[in-house]
Formats: C-alpha cells, structure tokens, sequence
C-alpha cells in the first residue's frame, strides 16, 4: 500500500523532534545538573532523582518506538482491524489504519521528547501532562475506531 503525504508529514515530524532532541542533549551536557529526574508520579511530581546519563534513555526508547512503529506501518496483513477487511474495503481500511499509526507515532515521540526536555530542567511535570497525553491517546483512538467503522 502506497504512503499519502500524511505518513510521510508525519514520519519527517518525528525525524526532526529526535533529531532535535538529540542535538539539544549534545548542546546541552555540559549545563546540564549531575542529577535529573529519573521517574515522575501521576501527579507529575519526582518521586526518583537519576544521572543525566539515564536522560539518554527516552530517546533511545522514542527512536526505538518510532522504528517499531515504522516497521508495523509497512505490512497491514497483521493489523488486527477490528472490522472484515474485504478486496472492496481494504484500501480504506487499511488507509484509516495507517494514519492512525502515523498519529500516534507523531503523539509518543512528543510526549517523549518533552519528557526529556523537562527532565534536563529538572522541573516536575505540568500539572496537565498526565491528563492531555490520555486525551491525546485515547481520543485518537476513539477518533480513528469510528472512522474504520464508517469506511468498513
């Protein structure tokens, strides 16, 4: 199945957030404290001090994600779509699929940045990150479900 300018948009996205955050890692090692944040709560406050070494770690787990994710893109013979996939619905389907995964890609690698950011502050998190990163999941989710329901 061919990519729309969506899954590419979306695929260069999450290229350039890792990249930058890479490059602002780079930039800023040697400002940064000897201590970090090494684990949050629910409510966003640090409940684990680490080394900043341990500020590599999400990174590494965004590209990671965002090759995994890539890679589960390209073969859509193993979505579980939730809906028969016929000849006459396929493409849509697997179109609707697809994007949802490009969506989601883009969602995990900002939240995933941020977190690196904001622990290289060591700030607590917003009092709005937990709540907005289970909207942004969820709702997309539920957005990308009733659409596969309306093009199957």
């Amino acid at each position: 199945m061919k990519r729309n300018k969506y899954n590419v948009f979306a695929d260069i996205v999450c290229l350039v957030l890792l990249m930058g955050v890479i490059i602002y890692l780079f930039v800023a090692w040697g400002s940064l404290p000897d201590k970090v944040p090494g684990h949050y709560n629910a409510a966003g406050e640090i409940d684990r001090m680490g080394s900043r070494y341990e500020l590599l770690i999400t990174p590494i787990v965004g590209w990671l994600m965002f090759l995994g994710m890539s890679a589960v893109e390209r073969f859509p013979q193993i979505w579980n779509t939730g809906v028969t996939v016929t000849e006459e619905n396929k493409e849509r389907v697997y179109r609707v699929i697809r994007n949802m995964l490009s969506t989601l890609k883009i969602i995990m690698i900002l939240i995933f940045v941020f977190l690196t950011i904001n622990s290289s502050l060591s700030t607590p998190l917003p009092v709005w990150f937990t709540p907005t990163y289970i909207i942004l999941i969820f709702g997309t989710l539920i957005l990308f479900i009733i659409r596969l329901i309306k093009v199957k």
